[in-house]
């Protein structure tokens, strides 16, 4: 199984990367679908306060992969052969996915200004209601684990002034050498 993963800060452009392979028939699992769904489970609004409880909560009970664990259920069940993981936020996530096959692990990186730009255009219910809990919230995704990712991953794709289709054919040449380096 080849599992593309996806990292980078919160609004850096994750779902844009993904989805570029989702479209070209890769399986998409999005970790923090996963994170939402279990915030409603518990019977709260899946807002960005609760969701980044619910996450860390998850990560306390059933340890640092905890989200990746779930994710792996997922694709288990999917018998996709092409996956890519929307959401990395720890080594211990990646080794987790690296158990069910290859993987490549792209980093999108955009500055904490175009960041945030992109939350408040993506209007999303869990969009951070203020500039100081966007703050908040990178620091949360910083003690998780996050900055180590990005330093380790394989590729790095600016979406500092990249338009949306450029961060797309940026992701699939990264994802199509990964290919060809190794004969796939």
């Amino acid at each position: 199984m080849n599992i593309v993963c996806i990292t980078g800060m919160p609004g850096a452009g994750k779902s844009t990367a993904a989805q570029a392979l989702a479209s070209r028939g890769w399986k998409r699992v999005v970790m923090g679908d996963v994170i939402r769904e279990e915030t409603r489970r518990r019977g709260l609004e899946p807002d960005a306060k609760n969701t980044g409880e619910v996450m860390m909560v998850l990560r306390k009970e059933m340890g640092e992969a905890a989200v990746a664990e779930l994710c792996t259920s997922v694709i288990r069940t999917s018998g996709a052969e092409q996956v890519v993981v929307d959401g990395i936020r720890s080594m211990a996530e990646v080794e987790t996915f690296r158990k069910s096959g290859r993987v490549l692990l792209i980093a999108i990186h955009a500055s904490r200004d175009r960041r945030y730009k992109l939350l408040m255009e993506r209007a999303r219910k869990d969009a951070p209601p203020s500039y100081q809990v966007f703050l908040d919230r990178d620091q949360r995704e910083i003690d998780v684990g996050i900055g180590t990712v990005i330093a380790l991953a394989d590729e790095v794709i600016s979406n500092q002034r990249a338009t949306p289709e450029s961060l797309a054919m940026e992701v699939v040449r990264a994802v199509d050498r990964w290919n060809e380096r190794d004969g796939e």
